[in-house]
């Protein structure tokens, strides 16, 4: 069995719009978030789920995985859901 993360990113958050790509020391807040999950000796893969073609993008430009998922979602955990039956 692997082990797996799922990164759940999205721009439209009612609190922080945006946060997934706000850069800090001008990196994406969600490249940071990816990086300290792939250093983890316990992980085999780690992906971000998103339903957003410019955060898939960005993302995709530092390598990491990405699975788009619908916008239909409400909740973090409905997007995970979703990217782990793909």
């Amino acid at each position: 069995m692997k082990n797996i993360i799922i990164i759940p990113a999205r721009m439209n958050s009612s609190r922080f719009p945006g946060k997934p790509l706000i850069n800090i020391k001008k990196i994406p807040m969600v490249i940071h978030v990816w990086i300290r999950c792939k250093m983890s000796k316990l992980v085999d893969e780690v992906y971000i789920a998103t339903c957003n073609k410019i955060i898939s993008n960005v993302c995709k430009k530092y390598g990491a995985k990405v699975i788009m998922t619908s916008k239909k979602h409400k909740m973090c955990m409905e997007r995970v859901a979703e990217a782990v039956k793909k």
